[in-house]
This record gives C-alpha cells, structure tokens and sequence, in this order.
C-alpha cells in the first residue's frame, strides 16, 4: 500500500471511531494520533533500510510533538487509531494488527532483558482501554478488549474482554466468564485468598462448623450456644434501635438521617 492511500486510511479510521472528528483539517492538524502514525510509517522504512540511528532520532522528535512514542521497529497494521495518545509507548518488537485502537497510557512493553520477540502481537480489531499495560511475548486475540488500567500478562482469546491486575477473562464470545475458582487469577492476593479459605476451613471443622446448621441439621450445643449468642446480640441491637429518639444528637447513629 501507497504512503498517501495509508493516511487516506487512516483519516477514515477516526472519522469512523471518533465522533469528535467534524473535518478532514481538524483531524490532519489536531490529531497527534495521526502524526506519529505518519512520522511511523516513515521510520519504520528507515529502520528496515538500516538507517535505525535516523529512525531512531526521528521517533524521539515525534514523541516530544505528540507525546506517544513508536519505536521504528514495531509493526503497524492498518487503519490504527491512537486516540488522544499521551503516554502511549509501543515497543520494538510489538506487532499491531488492523483496525486496532488504543486509547492514551497504553503501554505495549517488555518484561525483562530478554532477547528477540519481546514485546506483545495485537492481533486484528483489540480495542486497549486508556493506561493498560501489555507486557512480554503475549497475544491479544481477533476483535477482543482489554479494560482500562488492565495489567495483561498472559495471551487473550479472541472475541474477549479482560479486565484487572493482573487481567482476566470476564467476557467470552459474548457470555459473562464467572471467576469461581481464585486460582484463575494468578495474582499474590489470589494465594493469600486460598490461604485464608483453607484457615477458615480448618476452623470450621475444629468447632463442628464445617456445614450450615441448615444444610446438615446440626443441633451440637456448640452450634445452638452459637445461634443463641447471635439471636441475643441481634434483639439487644434492635431494642436499642427502636427506643432511641431518631435525631437525639447524643445517640444517633452514624447512618440515621442518610
């Protein structure tokens, strides 16, 4: 494709995806977006023809006009929209498919010193929320979303929606994706929550509360002294409510009046 057919593109693309585009010389001067998509295509010639120190300094001039930084290695599909795009920064070896669009913060980075393929592939239709961040040699499948302040570290399925830190799968093909297992989210607080359902668990069978009273029908006395200490602090409470006046200033409670 022609150098002028790509910007012709790329114009399209945020009439298309920015309904606050009202003319083709609005967008040309005010879309930092579209310049560093222009400065890109540029560079990224450079660099495959070895003039990489040139590419290079080039990048840094358009990051300090636009804000975003593309290093001229990456790969750029079609008809990509960087939206506002302060912050942005696309690695070396990051590949973005077509008709992607990434909103400002977003990072496309690496997570280590490793060599080669370091950086992640977007692949056709991602939608990346402001200030999420993709690290490392990952995959971000066909027309999927990634949430704004999403931290994603592992590949995405296609036709999905992720969200969190780290991120997970919360849609799927167009169906809610329920988290009932902790384990699914691979995070230091997931292995504290495990921890402390294994604790809660060991407790409940010390004191013989391993089931519901209702589920297993458990009449020990520990169990009834339990229920009736409960039910007693309960009708204490209630009490209190209901022979105070509403708005006395000296007994009123935090929520009253709300």
């Amino acid at each position: 494709m022609g150098f002028f057919e790509g910007v012709r593109e790329d114009i399209a693309a945020i009439f298309e995806r920015d309904p606050a585009a009202t003319s083709t010389i609005a967008v040309l001067l005010c879309y930092p977006g579209l310049h560093a998509r222009i400065a890109h295509r540029i560079n990224h010639r450079l660099w495959e023809h070895k003039f990489k120190l040139l590419a290079r300094w080039i990048s840094q001039v358009m990051r300090f006009f636009t804000g975003i930084e593309i290093h001229p290695g990456a790969v750029l599909g079609r008809r990509v929209f960087i939206d506002h795009g302060m912050g942005v920064v696309i690695g070396e070896t990051a590949i973005v498919g077509d008709d992607v669009t990434l909103y400002q913060g977003v990072t496309l980075g690496g997570t280590g010193k490793e060599k080669g393929k370091r950086h992640p592939t977007l692949l056709n239709g991602v939608f990346v929320g402001n200030n999420a961040n993709i690290l490392g040699n990952i995959t971000v499948g066909e027309n999927s979303r990634v949430g704004a302040g999403s931290v994603v570290l592992r590949d995405v399925p296609p036709n999905s929606t992720v969200v969190g830190v780290p991120a997970h799968i919360i849609y799927q093909d167009g169906k809610r994706v329920m988290i009932t297992d902790p384990k699914d989210i691979k995070d230091p607080l997931s292995d504290v929550i495990i921890a402390l359902a294994g604790e809660v668990r060991e407790l409940k069978e010390r004191l013989g509360f391993s089931e519901p009273a209702s589920v297993r029908g458990d009449t020990s006395p520990q169990h009834l002294r339990a229920v009736r200490t409960l039910a007693e602090e309960d009708g204490e409470r209630d009490q209190y409510r209901f022979t105070q006046r509403p708005f006395d200033p000296e007994y009123t409670e935090i929520a009253s009046g709300i």
